[in-house]
């Protein structure tokens, strides 16, 4: 494919309540941000994607926003926003923001206006229906109904989320100019690009007819009537030439239930974003990714099948963006590596393996320091609103209080949103005040000024294999290289990157034993490896315990 300035970036998402509290108010800042950009520097990071900043009665934390050109107080001002970004660039850093237009905030002055007059214009920017009873029987991402009355009326507006997060009308082509706008007036500030929040929601189902139950309150997922619904790709379209293509902007879209078969609308040479953000893998150990308490087993082999399958799908058309954590999922090594989750070297491993896949990277605050779940053990100790709604959820299907917090504990939003910590002293040096969210840890064990000093710290391990990535001789390779999926043993991905100059072989042993792999080439020579030996006698690798090992094929 054609070569974007974007496929060779390293993305570090922040969540800006979280990170670093500057001022002291128990809450992360923009300028707690620029204090901590040599960190990010060191890091061997190239762009920041911070989490929503915009005004906002932080119903959702900050995914409900009340004015889009306007910063949350809490956050800083508009003058912070600029410094930070200046200073970033000095230093190689770019930055992108969330880019919220599936909804806004109840408390956006839009929707002020359309619900204090029936008659202004403002009430067609949302969806609104009006009679006696419910229109339909969906169910919001956040439980319960998508409809909310209105005070006063027999009305209804539509909320794919939380109640204070109306839907906006894309039918309205005034929308639809009105979030243009905003969208070319921040790409006009400086930023270079955005992550696009829940953009296959946009278009919803013009019938708004009810649909078979499939819970025990008698309402269906709105993902069946308003997620990749007939007639969406004409929006993204439309979005992309009157925003994107104007400006030489990165676009990763959140983009869940995308069909593999339709990659070519959305990430070709031509499509809607320069990347998405794929799920199947994410949500691997739960039926549906939005019903945490129905549990699934699985198995390493099933976690190198999904990888597989999406990147060989992504090869032929166009741009992978790679991810194990985000501000929406749990702590990755809790999810993916169980009972070894404070294995430095299985923490060390599966970052190996998915920082060597084809595509941008993409890294979370504190998974670089190998952050684990917390264990909260009262619903009241949770602040986001999706946990407290599965947790009740999973008693109204059956669970006991014991176990919906269980299912909780293992799913929950919170568990990345933690305060990031900096040291081991109290509040883990993110703020002099009690934080808006309690730690994992009152007193962090793991955090980063103790790992900055031991060069085999999970966080040493991150620098080590970032610069591998982007500085080594093998750079074109494990940036640009195609990739292929190798035979192994069920508990070890391997995959092979390749450009006409250079062929890696990648092993990434996820067992707590030895293995041993048979090599397809007798001339091999290793490139990267974790842990200190690595034994190759008759064309067999033998791997140590949750070792990862990279091999250069002399003779291709």
């Amino acid at each position: 494919m054609e070569r974007k300035w974007w496929q060779e970036e390293i993305v570090y998402q922040i969540y800006p309540k979280s990170f670093y509290d500057s001022n002291h108010d128990g809450i992360g800042d923009l300028n707690g941000i620029r204090k901590k950009l040599k960190y990010l520097k060191d890091l061997n990071v190239t762009m920041l994607w911070i989490c929503p900043i915009f005004k906002s009665p932080m119903d959702d934390n900050g995914y409900d926003i009340s004015d889009y050109f306007a910063l949350a107080p809490e956050f800083g001002t508009m003058e912070d926003l600029k410094c930070l970004i200046d200073e970033a660039k000095e230093m190689g850093i770019k930055i992108i923001l969330d880019l919220v237009i599936n909804h806004t905030s109840d408390e956006h002055a839009w929707f002020q206006q359309a619900i204090a007059n029936k008659d202004s214009k403002y009430r067609n920017y949302y969806i609104f229906k009006e009679g006696k009873e419910v229109p339909n029987n969906w169910r919001s991402i956040f439980g319960g109904s998508v409809w909310e009355k209105v005070e006063g009326e027999d009305t209804y507006y539509f909320h794919t989320f939380g109640k204070k997060q109306p839907d906006l009308n894309w039918e309205n082509k005034e929308v639809r100019e009105a979030l243009y706008a905003m969208v070319n007036q921040w790409l006009e500030f400086g930023i270079a690009g955005f992550r696009v929040d829940a953009i296959t929601f946009i278009k919803k189902d013009q019938s708004y007819a009810s649909i078979e139950a499939d819970g025990v309150d008698g309402l269906a997922k709105c993902t069946k009537t308003c997620r990749n619904q007939e007639g969406i790709k004409d929006f993204l379209l439309e979005l992309k030439e009157r925003c994107f293509d104007k400006y030489d902007c990165m676009s990763v879209a959140e983009a869940p239930g995308i069909a593999y078969d339709d990659l070519d609308d959305f990430i070709s040479k031509d499509g809607f974003f320069s990347m998405i953000f794929d799920f199947k893998a994410a949500d691997l150990d739960v039926a549906s990714g939005s019903e945490w308490f129905k549990r699934l087993p699985w198995k390493i082999s099933d976690l190198r099948t999904k990888l597989m399958e999406y990147q060989m799908a992504v090869q032929k058309i166009g741009w992978a963006a790679n991810f194990i954590e985000n501000h929406d999922q749990p702590r990755s090594t809790t999810k993916y590596l169980l009972a070894h989750e404070r294995n430095k070297e299985a923490v060390k491993t599966l970052a190996s393996m998915y920082l060597c896949l084809r595509g941008t990277p993409y890294i979370y605050q504190g998974q670089e320091l190998g952050m684990v779940n917390f264990q909260r053990s009262r619903i009241e100790e949770f602040n986001d609103i999706s946990s407290i709604d599965q947790y009740y959820r999973a008693m109204q299907e059956g669970c006991s209080k014991e176990e919906a917090l269980h299912y909780i504990n293992l799913r929950s939003r919170d568990n990345s949103r933690t305060p990031f910590p900096w040291n081991a002293t109290r509040y883990g040096g993110f703020s002099e005040h009690t934080p808006w969210l309690s730690m994992s840890e009152e007193y962090p064990t793991i955090n980063v000024e103790e790992q900055m000093q031991d060069e085999d710290s999970v966080l040493s391990f991150y620098k080590k294999i970032l610069h591998f990535r982007q500085n080594s001789k093998y750079r074109e390779c494990l940036i640009y290289g195609d990739i292929a999926f190798l035979e192994s043993d069920e508990e070890i991905i391997a995959y092979e990157r390749k450009t006409k100059k250079d062929c890696l072989q990648c092993f990434f042993n996820f067992s707590d034993q030895g293995k041993e792999e048979t090599l397809l080439h007798a001339s091999c020579k290793v490139v990267f490896q974790t842990q200190d030996k690595v034994e190759i006698k008759d064309k067999v690798l033998k791997l140590k315990p949750f070792q990862t090992v990279i091999l250069k094929v002399e003779e291709q």
